[in-house]
């Protein structure tokens, strides 16, 4: 699944050097696998010493605390164990900090100076530019359900008119209504394609995330479901949809929550899934966990090494039901498998770090959800017409297994209108690539290979004429 995340930082630092006092603010950009990730530092001294907080524009994220600081002859370091971060660096006679940041392993970079730092313009062709040939409006979509509210934009063909529709549905993680991520906005470029072919698109800012109220962090796909249903409701009520023509495009763990609620609605016309799960959430980590780690060089023993580690700690999600009970069990079983093993602690950070990182994150009532679901039996009562489509290098839902899993379950369930494609050379977000891997995603121009849209939009036309 897809639920890749940019790296977060925050460091504490008042200090003077060289006669030069560097209380105040300081600008920095963390570039992640091709991501430039400006950061903002502000630095302050009080009576017990120095603090200081770090906003994070891009990510909405502002007034991360430290962990743990020291400073000695002009070197800084500190950790942020909550998320697994170790920063080390040097205050220079220019006045700027030159250093290096690590998290999980990965270490990159990071500079921070006075003066603003302003981002490397990504080359994205792909992305349209208003003003756009099509009907484009802002929309409220109500969850009364869960007291929230959706923001979101439906674009039709044109404002005059009923129109087939199509609702997005974003892979996991907070997405916003363009389901951006690594510098890429596939739900934009996806929107655009379907609108100028006839097609209107509703989609919207996940809950919590964007103009969208709500919490994100305690969602599990069972209650993202109810989302799509609320927009699913919102498209019937409108003049300018044809009601009996609304359809599902489901990306990811998007791929997952649109047959729950097509197995439920008669109001669902039609389906795409794009890189969606037939197999169970414990399966479709497992092993995308093994291909990325061998796509990142990783083999022989090390690898069995890391994946054993893995699965004992996939295994505990998967059977212990009581949330603080798993988080216990899973700071221990870490805890043990440093002790007998310190090798795989990543360098550069410490036990307690990653032990804190990884117990919250597998705990989580999203990844206890998904580890125990199983597609299956919501397949096996989808009814309407379903287009399943994944890319032949996709490392995070592997493509053959669960195309087969897909097809073998609606085929069970009686669905007679079942198209299943592998496309070649295409990754996980439905571009040319050439490994699959995560990392070539921020570096690639392409945002959605044009053979994949047209795919989409040749189906889609078909079953709504």
């Amino acid at each position: 699944m897809k639920k890749t995340f940019l790296i977060l930082t925050a460091f504490l630092t008042v200090l003077v050097a060289g006669g030069q006092e560097i209380s105040g603010t300081w600008n920095g950009v963390l570039e992640v696998q091709g991501i430039q990730l400006p950061l903002v530092i502000h630095i302050t001294e009080d009576d017990e010493g120095y603090k200081g907080t770090m906003d994070s524009p891009d990510q909405g994220a502002t007034g991360i605390e430290i962990t743990s600081l020291s400073y000695e002859n002009s070197n800084l370091t500190f950790e942020v164990a909550p998320m697994a971060i170790a920063y080390t660096g040097d205050l220079n006679k220019d006045g700027n900090i030159e250093g290096t940041f690590t998290q999980m392993g990965q270490s990159l970079p990071l500079n921070f100076s006075r003066d603003p730092v302003a981002k490397k313009k990504l080359l994205r062709p792909q992305e349209p530019k208003a003003p756009y040939p099509y009907y484009s409006e802002e929309v409220a979509i109500p969850n009364p359900g869960d007291g929230l509210t959706l923001s979101g934009t439906l674009t039709l063909p044109s404002e005059s008119g009923t129109f087939p529709v199509v609702v997005l549905i974003s892979g996991s993680g907070a997405q916003n209504r363009d389901e951006e991520v690594f510098g890429h906005k596939p739900f934009l470029v996806l929107s655009d394609h379907l609108t100028r072919q006839g097609i209107g698109v509703l989609r919207y800012d996940d809950r919590g995330t964007g103009k969208s109220t709500g919490d994100h962090s305690t969602a599990t796909s069972q209650d993202l479901a109810t989302d799509v249903t609320s927009a699913v409701a919102f498209l019937k009520s409108r003049t300018d949809i044809d009601t009996k023509k609304i359809g599902l495009i489901g990306h990811s763990e998007g791929g997952l929550i649109g047959p729950m609620v097509a197995a439920k609605s008669d109001d669902i016309a039609f389906m795409v899934l794009l890189a969606g799960p037939g197999i169970s959430g414990y399966d479709i980590l497992m092993l995308q966990s093994e291909l990325i780690r061998k796509a990142s060089g990783v083999s022989g023993e090390a690898l069995k090494k890391e994946m054993d580690l893995t699965r004992g700690a996939l295994d505990l999600v998967r059977t212990v039901e009581d949330p603080a009970e798993l988080k216990l069990g899973l700071q221990q079983y870490f805890i043990q498998a440093f002790e007998n093993d310190p090798e795989q602690v990543p360098e550069g950070m410490s036990a307690d770090a990653i032990i804190a990182t990884q117990a919250d994150a597998l705990s989580s009532p999203w990844m206890q959800y998904f580890m125990r679901y199983d597609p299956g039996p919501a397949l096996e009562q989808v009814k309407c017409p379903v287009l399943a489509l994944n890319g032949e290098k996709d490392l995070q839902v592997p493509s053959q297994v669960n195309l087969e899993a897909i097809e073998k379950h609606l085929n069970a369930g009686g669905n007679s209108d079942v198209t299943v494609r592998e496309l070649s050379g295409l990754n996980h977000l439905f571009q040319n690539s050439a490994t699959g891997s995560p990392s070539e995603y921020a570096a690639l121009e392409e945002t959605f290979a044009s053979s994949a849209l047209k795919e989409i939009s040749d189906w889609i036309l078909i079953h709504v004429k």
